[in-house]
């Protein structure tokens, strides 16, 4: 029996940069997807609790894109990428909610790549899982969620810089809980406006540079507003989350509240991946007790906000909230 496990993943900062080659600060959390199952064959056969068809993919797949039903085509991506000798047999758990923006996609990437027999380090396992989503559902996806899943650090976050893919663990403070509020809307990347703002990303580059490199001034003299607006969240963001890991090491709340909040708003006004359900949240989450500061995490169009807040706060029942701990990455027991 083998029995591969990957972790989701909350962002604490550094939304809509990966694709640019920028910084961001993810950490894996304690909830997760589960593959188990037997190896053998000449095909993939996994079945989910979530999904009411198999995922049954030929080790040989042409196109994942082509199968169905939907979710099966992550599973036949990852086979494509791997090309198992053997096949497998088996089951799919996971307790992460599908949609919400906690990196459901990228850990059952992870973990069914190291079900199938992945051997490799932890940045050659995300490359494989990213090639899959991409593959899979089209969406030009950066690296993020599947490196913070194969490389996440227990009681740490991750500044992972997605220009050099250098990964610096950042300790989460002791007295910091982050916590995950679901606003209950769910979003497909897939049909989303995501592609049509990784384009305009890849415009302001093409303009001034690469926005890893580039500052306020560069980005003044793109004329097209909506590619300036796009190229400002992705420069100004890179900075913030170098400004959260100072406050995170210096123990500073104040920092930490003032940096979430800008980072909220760059990502409402100036790159448009907010909604005014997310908007609400956010300033009801903020406004309570205990709560240092929140915004809202993952590609946007619905899904979660994250929040820092001190050790021991108790939201509002009415609340759909978990509290998550920074975990290790993916892990497989043959």
């Amino acid at each position: 029996m083998t029995r591969a496990w990957a972790p989701g993943r909350v962002n604490l900062i550094g939304d809509h940069t990966d694709h640019a080659g920028g910084l961001v600060l993810p950490m894996a959390i304690d909830l997760g997807t589960t593959v188990s199952g037997r190896r053998g064959g000449d095909r993939i056969e996994l079945r989910s609790t979530q999904q009411p068809e198999a995922a049954v993919v030929s080790i040989d797949v042409e196109d994942p894109a082509a199968i169905a039903p939907a979710w099966a085509r992550f599973v036949a991506a990852v086979v494509a990428e791997v090309r198992p000798e053997e096949g497998f047999v088996g089951e799919v758990t996971s307790d992460l909610p599908v949609g919400a923006g906690l990196s459901s996609s990228a850990a059952l990437e992870v973990a069914v790549a190291m079900a199938l027999g992945f051997e490799g380090s932890a940045l050659a396992l995300a490359r494989l899982g990213q090639r899959a989503e991409h593959r899979a559902s089209g969406v030009p996806c950066g690296i993020m969620d599947q490196l913070a899943s194969a490389a996440g650090v227990a009681g740490h976050a991750l500044r992972i810089d997605c220009t050099t893919l250098d990964v610096d663990p950042i300790a989460v403070p002791a007295d910091i809980e982050v916590v995950v509020v679901d606003s209950g809307v769910r979003r497909s990347l897939a049909t989303s406006a995501y592609a049509e703002r990784a384009a305009a990303c890849q415009e302001a580059a093409r303009l001034i540079g690469p926005l890893r490199g580039a500052g306020p001034d560069d980005v003044a003299v793109i004329v097209d507003p909506v590619v300036r607006r796009r190229a400002r969240h992705v420069v100004t963001e890179n900075a913030r989350v170098d400004l959260l890991v100072a406050a995170l090491g210096a123990g500073d709340h104040d920092a930490m509240a003032a940096v979430l909040a800008d980072s909220h708003a760059s990502l409402r006004d100036d790159f448009e991946v907010s909604t005014p359900g997310l908007d609400r949240l956010v300033a009801e989450v903020a406004a309570l007790h205990g709560v240092i500061g929140c915004r809202l995490t993952g590609a946007g169009f619905g899904g979660c906000i994250v929040a820092l807040v001190q050790r021991g706060t108790r939201l509002p029942d009415h609340l759909l909230a978990w509290r998550v701990e920074p975990v290790g990455g993916a892990r497989c027991e043959p």
